[in-house]
């Protein structure tokens, strides 16, 4: 898709410029979620052996494409250090403040990272050391490069200190060194970074920022000690927030990659990847629809359902509400075989999950094929919350809330 003015219109492009700042934040902790929604199925299935390593091919498959695509959207492309931490600024692996990323710039080519605040450690921790160690080891150094070599190949990430251990030091959760060297050996794709780059999601063109807009229309300054969200434009929050949802869908993708390789048949597949779009699109839903004020009527619950990452982009999705119901139509996700493939006339587990959220008494009733369906919200008797949802409310994510913060921009120290 070459021409702009072909692409749709942004599901989030009626939002009001605050509305989308608080929205960009919502979705990087969303994104983050996917895997508490997920991770606790693999172990059951698996192990959490296996779990780590699916882990590890998840981020490390999905984050190169998707922090490149970051990067060109807010035209921050580069090779140097400052690029690499503005990606992790607008990666949903690092959502501000419930992991609270610190960063120091020595120069071009050195710098430091800490974590003041660590809400995955803090969601891990009651699980035991193996599992603090699986996380902050076993997952982060590979996944950590992953994330770096999309900006350059020679860029290590290495730690100073981390969990686990009694107490963090210095006030840090955990503390990381950035080097990128000659002479570091050039970092290796895993192997299925290739099929996620050849997806359509990876290509899904989506509607330029408009320069004119008021606010910044990039992030070509400096690095800032929070991404400024509120200084941004409304043109350039939208672009944000569809490329987030992009994020998710490549993680998606990646994830389902990783457990198909581990999976003892197609049941067992479809089983996982259906609990973890259950859970996370029941949390989704409970956090968008607190943090957007959208009310708890049938109306609000279709509105919920529209502005679902799991239903996003729209360039990428064809799901927009009509006639009172939720049209979903053939559209370049159902190419992927992601989420969307899931949904639909035959499975609704997951929309249920969504609009419980705004009631408890509210369901959904789907009619159509897998090609084009009507998913239209109803009222019954009240509901428990899913198991899948529940599992997934184990996350101190779940109920995080944000506080104001004031950017300020980092210099070479």
């Amino acid at each position: 898709m070459s021409d702009h003015l072909s692409i749709p219109c942004s599901q989030y492009a009626d939002l009001t410029r605050d509305e989308l700042a608080r929205l960009v934040r919502e979705l990087l902790l969303i994104g983050q979620l996917i895997d508490r929604s997920g991770m606790a199925w693999c172990i059951s299935a698996f192990g959490r052996e296996q779990m780590a390593q699916i882990a590890i091919e998840e981020w490390g498959c999905a984050s190169p494409v998707y922090t490149r695509r970051m990067q060109r959207a807010l035209g921050f492309v580069g090779d140097d250090v400052p690029t690499i931490f503005k990606g992790l600024q607008l990666d949903i692996g690092a959502p501000h403040q419930f992991l609270d990323f610190r960063f120091k710039v020595l120069d071009a080519r050195h710098g430091e990272f800490w974590l003041d605040h660590c809400g995955a450690l803090a969601d891990v921790a009651p699980m035991g050391e193996d599992y603090v160690r699986a996380m902050c080891h076993d997952i982060e150094d590979p996944t950590f490069d992953a994330t770096a070599v999309a900006t350059h190949r020679r860029a290590q990430i290495r730690p100073l200190h981390r969990p686990p251990y009694d107490a963090p030091r210095g006030g840090k959760v955990c503390h990381w060194t950035i080097v990128i060297a000659d002479e570091h050996p050039e970092a290796q794709d895993l192997p299925g970074l290739a099929a996620i780059e050849a997806s359509v999601a990876a290509s899904t063109a989506l509607a330029p920022i408009d320069p004119t807009d008021e606010g910044h229309a990039d992030y070509t300054g400096p690095v800032m000690s929070d991404f400024p969200a509120e200084d941004f434009s409304r043109s350039a929050l939208v672009r944000i927030a569809d490329e987030l949802c992009l994020q998710m869908q490549l993680l998606d993708l990646s994830f389902a990659q990783a457990v198909r390789a581990r999976a003892a048949d197609a049941e067992q597949l479809t089983s996982i990847l259906r609990k973890q779009l259950v859970g996370i699109a029941g949390v989704a839903a409970a956090r968008l629809r607190s943090s957007l004020g959208l009310g708890s009527d049938q109306t609000a619950a279709l509105e919920v359902l529209r502005l679902l990452p799991m239903l996003g982009p729209t360039a990428y999705v064809d799901a927009r509400v009509e006639d009172g119901a939720l049209v979903v139509r053939r559209s370049p996700a159902h190419d992927d075989g992601g989420w969307l493939g899931l949904l639909g006339p035959g499975w609704t587990a997951a929309l249920n999950a969504a609009v419980h959220a705004v009631d408890p008494r509210f369901s959904v009733e789907v009619s159509g094929d897998a090609d084009e369906w009507r998913a239209a919200v109803v009222v019954g008797e009240a509901r428990p919350v899913a198991d899948e949802v529940a599992v997934t409310r184990f996350s101190t994510g779940v109920a995080w809330e944000f506080e104001p913060r004031r950017a300020l921009p980092l210099t070479v120290v």
